[in-house]
């Protein structure tokens, strides 16, 4: 039987991507970009099991001040490589991209034992899609050949880089090789510039500092900031209509930051579109959403209706990122529709839980009386997230609550960092109830409420002395 990566491995990759992806776009924006998510889900670790959704291939990120694209690839071990296929263009290195777009490189370390518990370094160097393939082309890479199953039968492509392992300063510099003195103890570091007859061109010059996991000699240039001119609007309206699935995609998602009458008209003539792509219209119609106008709820809705699954978990993922009050309740219908796949229901327990919106509360907590594990399984995380704001809300929902409810809402209440001692005291009404209370307040923790408790002993002495 073939070895295929676990599912805890699969979460670490994906959590490495996306805390990769974070520190990308914080990066970006501390330089003056502006950013927005373009592949969706490239910044948060929700796997959806049972339904898989073929999406257009884009980058990670958009700046939709200059129309930059960036793909993040965050590695254990920096090096300029990429997963190829020789036999599936779709799995190719580069499919998707565009020679203008950048790879943004980053470096993660692990801190602790879970799968999730991965940090970013602060350094992001970013490499060109056109120097890569030029480079590429002109056969300066080394490939190496698929280890088996467990590596998904993949070759990978390396651009040679000699890449500095402390920080240090930059001493010398010959055609052959590169020497810096490492910070901590005086030593100096060589380093070759050629290998199996491929060149790595110096990136630094004597004197320079140099930081660790920093590229200082490549095969191709490498950067660590980028910068184009702005672009206004009238750049994305002509995206909306070319050729190219991708650039269609993107600008239908940058064009919801130009409310203007020519965006709105350019947007609603997109969404008519018979022969466009269902997804560049979802977007069309969730820019349109966030302008209020109805014609993108509209779409939405049809969209829910979709005879594909695919689609539809498509499209409550995408009103999770409409923050209105509409797409709030149409997000509450869907959880509430018994005629759902229990996948879509569950899908809409966790857009909730994303929009963090008070109006959600009631179906959230009533969706704990439904026989669907996942579904009640994502109501509960998403009413976790909503105690960062309306902790006594949902406490206030635990005490109108029926004994199938309150497991869900206890738990989500334990993790809450707002609620007093008094506030679960005064939630007390029966035994079942004072069970559930005893939980949340051992999960919190005796300490945190040693103050209070003295409070309340201190408060029966008085009461008895009176």
């Amino acid at each position: 039987m073939a070895n295929f990566k676990t599912d805890e491995s699969f979460l670490e990759k994906i959590s490495i991507g996306a805390i990769g992806t974070k520190k990308v776009f914080e990066n970006l924006k501390l330089h003056g970009h502006a950013p927005i998510e373009l592949e969706r889900g490239s910044m948060n670790y929700k796997i959806w099991e049972k339904i898989k959704i073929k999406r257009i291939r884009v980058p990670d990120i958009l700046c939709v001040s200059c129309g930059i694209r960036i793909e993040s690839r965050a590695k254990r071990n920096l090096e300029i490589t990429m997963s190829h296929s020789f036999s599936d263009p779709e799995r190719g290195w580069d499919f998707g991209m565009k020679d203008n777009d950048y790879v943004a490189l980053v470096v993660c370390k692990k801190f602790g034992e879970n799968p999730i518990d991965w940090k970013a370094n602060d350094l992001i160097q970013y490499v060109l899609i056109k120097d890569l393939r030029k480079v590429e082309g002109q056969g300066q890479v080394d490939y190496i050949k698929p280890k088996g199953a467990e590596e998904g039968f993949e070759a990978r492509i390396t651009w040679p880089a000699a890449i500095a392992k402390y920080d240090g300063e930059i001493k010398g510099i010959t055609p052959e090789r590169i020497q810096y003195t490492r910070k901590e103890d005086g030593r100096t570091i060589s380093m070759r510039l050629c290998k199996k007859e491929l060149f790595k061109k110096p990136l630094v010059k004597i004197g320079d500092t140099v930081y660790k996991n920093q590229i200082i000699a490549s095969v191709v240039p490498v950067l660590q900031t980028i910068s184009s001119p702005n672009v206004s609007e009238d750049y994305f309206l002509k995206k909306l209509n070319i050729t190219d699935l991708s650039e269609r995609y993107a600008a239908a998602k940058a064009l919801s930051f130009f409310n203007s009458e020519d965006s709105q008209e350019a947007l609603l003539k997109k969404l008519m579109d018979t022969n466009e792509h269902i997804y560049v219209k979802l977007e069309v119609a969730a820019s349109l959403a966030r302008f209020d106008i109805e014609a993108g709820y509209d779409f939405i809705k049809t969209c829910l209706k979709d005879n594909y699954v695919q689609n539809v978990l498509e499209t409550v993922i995408v009103l999770a990122e409409i923050k209105t009050n509409k797409s709030c309740n149409m997000l509450c219908e869907v959880l509430k529709d018994e005629n759902k796949a229990p996948e879509i229901r569950a899908g809409a327990a966790w857009g909730l839980g994303e929009l963090n919106n008070r109006m959600s509360l009631e179906s959230l907590v009533s969706s704990f009386n439904t026989v669907e594990e996942n579904i009640k399984v994502e109501a509960t995380r998403a009413l976790a997230k909503l105690t960062n704001d309306f902790s006594v809300e949902i406490l206030n929902k635990f005490k109108q609550s029926n004994p199938i409810e309150r497991p869900g809402i206890a738990w989500a209440l334990t993790k809450s960092d707002s609620l007093t001692l008094e506030n679960l005291i005064d939630s007390l009404s029966n035994e079942d109830s004072r069970h559930w209370i005893s939980y949340i307040i051992g999960k919190h923790g005796e300490e945190r409420y040693i103050s209070e408790i003295e409070k309340l002993k201190n408060k029966r002495v008085v009461a008895q002395i009176n």
